[in-house]
């Protein structure tokens, strides 16, 4: 990545992971046309109560069938082990082995197409503090009591886990990261960073080690 893409997309990341207040229509299918609910993924999405903060069921059947996680055919040039992020399409993929994936259904930031090219996960952190840069401190009152962080919990805006990325040693400030806000999947609605249903950070966090390359490929939107 250059220098120059890097420095335009900082403050985005600098926004702080929040949900941009904007009137979004969900990319959800109709109800009348959304198919019955599979029990494969109603298990998936079920309640997870063994979490430090229990995290209720997710309503499968008002989401599209793309944004779940699912296995699919990865015909892309990335080694097995590898993160890449397809903005434009609102998918994940953690590379496997034998031409396969695990997808994710992702949240992008609206005005974060620009962010483009590789970092690695430096780090990873459970139910993470949120702590919101000094600007949003000054600009939104909301945002001041958590101006020494807000801790890990069902309101955090960082969901369940997160996923520091870094190139070299230079933090990039994104994260991929969880959200309590699963509307928000399909929709380019956050202030820079990738989030994914809690349910799913829970998974990936869980498969992908410290050090893990991500890819994170130009958007044509941009």
């Amino acid at each position: 990545m250059s220098r120059r893409i890097f420095l335009a997309g900082l403050p985005l990341a600098l926004a702080g992971c929040q949900t941009a207040r904007l009137e979004q229509t969900p990319l959800e299918m109709p109800a009348a046309v959304l198919p019955r609910v599979d029990p494969y993924y109603a298990a998936m999405y079920g309640p997870l109560d063994d979490e430090p903060f229990p995290i209720p069921a997710l309503d499968v059947s008002k989401i599209e069938p793309r944004w779940l996680r699912q296995q699919v055919a990865f015909d892309g040039a990335e080694r097995a082990g590898t993160v890449v992020v397809d903005p434009d399409q609102r998918h994940l993929y953690l590379v496997g082995e034998g031409g396969t994936a695990m997808r994710y259904g992702i949240g992008v930031g609206r005005d974060g197409f620009a962010w483009n090219g590789e970092a690695t996960i430096r780090r990873k952190a459970a139910w993470p503090t949120w702590t919101p840069p000094a600007e949003m401190v000054k600009r939104d009152p909301r945002a001041a009591p958590y101006a020494n962080g807000m801790p890990g919990g069902l309101d955090n805006p960082l969901g369940a886990r997160a996923l520091y990325l870094y190139q070299g040693d230079r933090d990039t400030l994104y994260r991929i990261h969880g959200t309590t806000e699963p509307w928000s999947i399909g929709q380019a609605v956050s202030s820079g960073c990738i989030r994914l249903f809690n349910h799913d950070i829970i998974d990936l966090h869980r498969r992908v080690p410290v050090g893990s390359r991500v890819v994170v490929r130009p958007s044509r939107m941009a």
